[in-house]
């Protein structure tokens, strides 16, 4: 019972991590929109107010937003793998792989920081700007690739962390089953059963 506790904690800080990522993803979201109402309504109503820069900062934001929920993509579980021998597998043979592929992902994951953060230092050592008006420090766009991996590194060991010691068999799903296929799963679980 000491666990729960912990379990507790654990379930709190992956809510407030979670909220303030999708509210920074939204925002983000928000900020690229508005760039590019800007630009279309600049472009057509008032070509010398238009902004030359709006598809930049466009890409910058958005890639920052896909870096962002990469993370949330962890936490669902909704990262694209290939799920079919898995499906296959028992409970607990599916628990040791899930183990198997945190640890993976973690070591995959920082090195992931390791490299982004190389091509930070470089782009600030050389002051790497855009090539537009806007003059945009690259360092700041390239900043993205170690964020993410460090939030995904959070999540993985997160997953990790509840698997190895708060594992109840909700934590391994294999994967998004669709609704025909569910269908498809109980009638032949209920011909198992018939069968009997």
């Amino acid at each position: 019972m000491a666990s729960e506790p912990a379990e507790g904690v654990l379930a709190g800080m992956d809510r407030w991590c979670t909220r303030i990522e999708q509210t920074i993803v939204g925002l983000l979201g928000l900020a690229a929109l508005a760039f590019g109402l800007v630009q279309v309504i600049g472009r057509y109503v008032m070509p010398h107010q238009a902004i030359s820069y709006a598809e930049e900062v466009i890409v910058y934001l958005l890639v920052w937003a896909v870096m962002i929920t990469s993370s949330q993509l962890v936490r669902r579980n909704g990262h694209v793998r290939s799920d079919l021998v898995l499906r296959l597998l028992s409970p607990a043979t599916q628990r040791i792989l899930e183990i198997f592929n945190c640890v993976v992902a973690i070591f995959f994951l920082v090195g992931l920081c390791w490299y982004g953060w190389q091509v930070v230092d470089t782009s600030l050592l050389l002051d790497e700007r855009s090539s537009s008006v806007l003059q945009f420090p690259m360092w700041v766009y390239y900043a993205a690739l170690p964020t993410a991996g460090a939030l995904m590194s959070a999540r993985y060991f997160a997953r990790l962390v509840a698997l190895l010691f708060f594992y109840d068999g909700s934590l391994v799903t294999a994967g998004h089953i669709p609704q025909h296929e569910a269908t498809l799963l109980a009638d032949e679980a209920d011909i198992q059963t018939v069968r009997t």
